[in-house]
């Protein structure tokens, strides 16, 4: 296995529920998140929505990679999510489930190997492999000074 990378991103309110977010260390534009009304403006992607555009992103650059991988040189692939949002047993709001939809535009006979690309190709796929499996998510409050504040523990509920 290879050496692991980071990626870092920052993020600045810049309104009720709305955050600029800075791509740290790249030329990549920044990027205005923000909640759907009532409780924001809707002047961004909210944090479901990017998650199911990472999710449907990375699953069709993955098949691109696949399919390119055998020879192919494929026509643009388009991919459509909906993100299923619910509340859990606890009252939260959660994404419990994303269906992703990845359309060719190629006639499958065209394509080399498509039963090879198929079996593997979200093997590809760092996001949706990640969200599958669970990811760690390690959390800190820090107050002004850069001190961490201490965090209850979470109540059952609020998975």
């Amino acid at each position: 296995m290879s050496e692991a990378q980071t990626v870092e991103i920052s993020l600045t309110q810049v309104g009720e529920y709305e955050f600029n977010v800075r791509f740290d260390g790249t030329a990549i534009a920044n990027l205005a998140t923000d909640e759907t009304a009532p409780l924001g403006q809707g002047h961004g992607p909210n944090p479901s929505r990017l998650l199911a555009t990472a999710v449907a992103n990375c699953l069709a650059a993955s098949l691109l990679f696949a399919l390119r991988k055998f020879g192919n040189t494929p026509a643009p692939i388009t991919a459509k999510a909906r993100a299923t949002i619910a509340r859990n047993a606890g009252g939260r709001w959660r994404v419990p489930r994303i269906e992703v939809d990845l359309q060719l535009a190629d006639a499958t006979a065209s394509l080399e190997h498509l039963d090879r690309v198929l079996a593997q190709f979200e093997d590809f796929c760092v996001v949706t492999g990640s969200v599958r499996q669970g990811v760690e998510v390690d959390v800190r409050v820090l107050d002004p000074a850069g001190a961490a504040l201490p965090l209850r523990a979470a109540s059952p509920l609020a998975s």
